[in-house]
C-alpha cells in the first residue's frame, strides 16, 4: 500500500508517529484517566511500551491491516493523542479508535480527528462499515460518534472487566459507506487531504 500519508484539518495534523514521539506518548498515555476511558491502554503504562507500539505501524498500514495517526496541534506542532483504524479486509470494515491526552479534553480534537480518518478510511481502504465502541461510563466517547454520523447498534453489558472500576458495559455505534455523507467524502479527495 505504500507510505502512510499525513492528513490535515482546520486545526490538526495527523501524521505517522515517529520513533522519537515516544516519550511524549508515554507521558500522555500514563495519565490514568486515559486508560481508565480506553480499551487497550493499560495502567500504569509500561516503559518502552510506546516505542514497540510505534514500530508496529509501517508493517500495518503495508499490510492493508490498519493505520494510526499521531494526532498533532498545528499551531504549536504538539502531539496530543492519536486516532486510527483496525482493519479486516476480507470483510471490508474497521474499528475506529482514538484518545486524547487529558489536558486537551473537551476541545473538539477527537471529533475533528476521528471525522478526518472516518473519510479517509472509505476513500482509502475502500471500506464497507466503520464501528466503534467506548465505555458507558464515557459518555464523551459516544458524542464524538454521533457527531461524526455513526449510529447505535448495541450494548454489551459487562462486557469487560477494568482494573479498579470493576465490569463495565461496552456501547457500540457503527457507519455504512452507503450512510457516510457523500458530500464530504468528495470533497475529501486523496490529493487534496494527503500528503506522502
Amino acid at each position: 500500500m505504500g507510505c502512510q500519508p499525513t492528513l490535515h484539518t482546520k486545526r490538526l495534523v495527523l501524521r505517522p508517529f515517529k520513533h522519537a514521539d515516544a516519550p511524549r506518548l508515554q507521558q500522555l498515555a500514563s495519565a490514568p484517566e486515559v486508560a481508565a476511558t480506553t480499551l487497550n491502554i493499560p495502567h500504569p503504562y509500561p516503559d518502552g511500551m510506546a516505542l514497540l507500539w510505534i514500530q508496529q505501524h509501517p508493517d500495518m498500514f503495508k499490510a492493508g491491516e490498519g493505520v494510526v495517526f499521531a494526532i498533532e496541534l498545528r499551531r504549536e506542532a504538539a502531539l496530543i493523542g492519536c486516532v486510527g483504524l483496525g482493519c479486516d479486509p476480507e470483510n471490508q470494515n474497521a474499528e475506529l479508535g482514538y484518545w486524547i491526552g487529558v489536558p486537551y479534553w473537551n476541545r473538539g480534537y477527537a471529533t475533528e480527528a476521528a471525522r478526518m480518518v472516518v473519510a479517509f478510511g472509505f476513500a482509502y481502504f475502500g471500506l464497507h462499515c466503520i464501528k466503534s465502541s467506548y465505555f458507558r461510563s464515557n459518555p464523551a466517547s459516544g458524542r464524538v460518534m454521533e457527531k461524526i454520523g455513526m449510529r447505535y447498534e448495541g450494548c454489551r453489558r459487562e462486557q469487560l472487566f477494568k482494573e479498579g472500576r470493576g465490569f463495565e458495559d461496552v456501547v457500540e455505534y457503527g457507519l455504512l459507506s452507503a450512510d457516510f455523507n457523500c458530500q464530504s467524502l468528495n470533497r475529501l479527495q486523496p490529493q487534496s487531504i494527503l500528503e506522502r
